[in-house]
């Protein structure tokens, strides 16, 4: 991705509460199924936090420490705005790092979290590589983009195959997790407002606000023209395909 993109990126995202599908409740169920005992002084890494969507919450709901890793410094000072607004500043540490080359020692966290980024290395090399940094014992949460029946329409299918080939059935998923050493603790799917109530309706809101901002952007035009397109796709197939959010135990 050129500079220029990822600029435009991260100017039509970082206003919205969310840069993905998802809910607070969502996070909260992943949470309670997880098994973390939330009123201990944990240490929580969470993966691809952008602006704090997750971050928040697991800081609310529990007395752990939150190390939030954000490849956008842009993100990274959002989510420390927010973060401070919340009340919860004082328990996050928030780092500029890829996740693929993560700056931690083994064995750091008791849990690590990543709603809706893992896809940026690949699900099967994520859970692989995050685990080094898990205490044994330790929990791993992530949601990863998902086929809900086992046969899809084949413009879905073509579409995820172009956009993020290691989408799969969830039976696939929890196997690569046994594969690669954890035990599953709990998985269920976003239901639809996690898309459609909380992301998408408050991003095509900024989209009018955006091309504003870029009048004669080429790169802004296309821009929301692919996301039109993810967004007509999903609410024609959203019974086929949805995040689904893992939770599992290091084995």
């Amino acid at each position: 991705m050129d500079e220029e993109t990822l600029k435009l990126l991260v100017d039509l995202h970082i206003a919205n509460h969310r840069q993905g599908p998802g809910s607070e409740a969502a996070t909260l169920q992943a949470l309670a199924l997880s098994g973390i005992e939330t009123t201990a002084e944990i240490a929580i890494a969470d993966i691809g936090s952008g602006t704090g969507a997750a971050t928040i919450p697991l800081l609310q709901h529990t007395k752990a420490r939150v190390t939030a890793v954000e490849l956008l410094p842009t993100f990274l000072e959002e989510l420390q705005t927010r973060t401070n607004a919340a009340g919860v500043g004082e328990r996050l540490t928030a780092i500029e790092a890829d996740m693929g080359a993560l700056p931690f020692q083994a064995e750091q966290f008791d849990a690590i979290w990543s709603e809706g980024a893992i896809y940026n290395i690949g699900f099967e090399k994520g859970i692989k590589e995050w685990k080094q940094f898990l205490k044994p014992g330790g929990t791993l949460v992530v949601s990863e983009i998902t086929w809900l029946q086992p046969e899809v329409p084949e413009e879905l299918r073509a579409y995820w195959a172009a956009e993020y080939p290691e989408v799969a059935t969830a039976a696939t998923k929890i196997a690569q997790l046994e594969a690669a050493g954890y035990q599953l603790l709990g998985y269920f799917p976003l239901s639809t407002d996690c898309w459609l109530d909380n992301y998408y309706q408050p991003l095509e809101a900024s989209f009018a606000d955006f091309l504003e901002r870029h009048p004669h952007s080429e790169a802004a035009q296309e821009i929301i023209a692919a996301q039109e397109k993810e967004i007509a796709l999903y609410k024609r197939y959203q019974e086929y395909v949805s995040y689904g959010v893992y939770i599992a135990k290091k084995l």
